[in-house]
Order: structure tokens, then sequence, then C-alpha cells
């Protein structure tokens, strides 16, 4: 018999604390906003915004999915999972978490 191994889905929740007022975080998101400004990483705090603190750093290194969310930032990605209306946009910490790593 031959045992096929799905591979589970690897998400930032698994890796990383994702929350808001995170003021240890390594970096933050901005969480509200326009719809060009949201989900600009920062390094500058505010309880506002979605921290995210690399939990698992043998794994994954917080300089590396800094400079990731900068890219998915300039991509758009955030401009499909904000929601709101005109200029005030937002995202949650639960699309923040549930960003997916491997694929």
């Amino acid at each position: 018999m031959k045992i096929i191994k799905i591979a589970q889905q690897l998400r930032l929740k698994d890796l990383c604390s994702v929350k808001t007022n995170f003021s240890d975080a390594d970096f933050w998101i901005q969480r509200k906003g326009s719809r060009e400004s949201v989900g600009a990483p920062t390094k500058s705090f505010s309880p506002e915004n979605i921290g995210i603190k690399v939990e698992r750093t043998e794994i994954l290194d917080p300089g590396y999915l800094f400079y990731m969310f900068m890219h998915l930032h300039s991509t758009g990605k955030f401009q499909s999972l904000s929601k709101g209306m005109l200029n005030l946009q937002h995202i949650t910490v639960s699309d923040i978490a549930n960003i997916a790593l491997n694929g």
C-alpha cells in the first residue's frame, strides 16, 4: 500500500505572532488608510497597525519577511484584501495571519 502525504499549507500564523497593539513586533503593517497605503510595512510602532514577530527564526528571517511584505504591498496584494469604501480601507489581523508562505 502506497501512502501519500498531503502537504499542509504553511501560513504566516504558523511561524509568527500577528496582532495589533504589539510593541515588541519585528515590524508592522498599516491596517487602515487609503487603498494604496493599506498593507504598507513599516518599522515604526503604532498600536493601530498589525504587528508581526517571527517566532520561528530558524525557519524564517524577520528581515527577509519585511522585504517580502514590501513586495506584496508594491504588487497590490493588500488592495485585493482590503475592505471599506473610498479612501477608508482596512485589512484584518486574520487577513495577514492567513497569508500562505508556500505557494
